[in-house]
C-alpha cells in the first residue's frame, strides 16, 4: 500500500519565500500621508484587483491589464490588443501597482459606460465602506493576512495593510474608528 502525502503548501511557496517576498516588499515602500477617503479610495481599489486571480509577481510601476472571463477576474502581463476577446474576456481596465503597494485601475471606456458594470462596483464599495463604518478601528480592517487569496495575492495584500497602517500613521489616524477619522479630516479642510 503506497501513502500519498498532500505537499504542505501546494503552491509551492516555502514560509521563508513568503516572509522574504514579503520583507522585500516592505523594504520597497513609500508610504505616504493619506486621509480617510484616500485609505478607503485606495483599499477599495487594491483589494479588487488582489481578489483577482494573479498567477505572477507583480512589480511596481508595470502596466497590467485586468480581464472578466467565467465569472472571474483575472489579472494578466497581456494587453488587451495583443489577443482577441473570445481567449482573454471581457476588458475591465489597466492596472498598475504603486510605490506604496497600492492599485491604480483605469476602466476601460466598455466598462466606464456600463450602468450594470458600475452599479456592481458601487455595490462592492458600499460593503467596504460599512465594514470601515462598523469596525472599532480603521485598522481592524486592513487585510494583514487573507488566507483565502493566492500566494502573490496575499503577499501583496498583507504588504498593502503595512503601506495603509504607514499612511495612517503618518496622518494621525491611525487607531481610530471610520468616524474619527472622517472628522479630523472634515477639521483640517476647514
Amino acid at each position: 500500500m503506497s501513502l500519498m502525502s498532500k505537499p504542505a503548501n501546494p503552491q509551492g511557496k516555502g514560509s521563508i519565500a513568503i516572509l522574504e517576498t514579503l520583507q522585500q516588499a516592505k523594504t520597497q515602500l513609500v508610504a505616504s500621508a493619506k486621509n480617510i477617503q484616500q485609505i478607503s479610495s485606495d483599499l477599495f481599489t487594491s483589494l479588487f484587483i488582489l481578489n483577482s486571480q494573479i498567477r505572477f509577481k507583480p512589480t511596481t510601476g508595470q502596466a497590467y491589464w485586468l480581464y472578466l472571463k467565467d465569472s472571474q477576474y483575472r489579472l494578466s502581463l497581456i494587453a488587451p490588443e495583443q489577443w482577441s476577446a473570445i481567449r482573454s474576456g471581457r476588458f475591465i481596465g489597466a492596472c498598475q501597482l504603486q510605490l506604496d503597494l497600492t492599485w491604480t485601475l483605469k476602466l476601460s471606456s466598455d466598462c466606464a459606460n456600463d450602468s450594470a458594470f458600475l452599479q456592481e462596483i458601487a455595490a462592492r464599495r458600499r460593503q467596504l465602506e460599512e465594514k470601515l463604518q462598523q469596525a472599532e478601528k480603521i485598522d481592524d480592517v486592513l487585510p494583514v493576512y487573507l488566507e483565502a487569496l493566492p500566494y502573490y495575492s496575499r503577499v501583496l495584500a498583507s504588504a498593502l495593510a503595512f503601506s495603509l497602517k504607514q499612511s495612517m500613521q503618518k496622518s494621525g489616524i491611525s487607531g481610530l474608528s471610520f468616524r474619527q477619522a472622517e472628522q479630523r479630516f472634515l477639521q483640517l479642510i476647514e
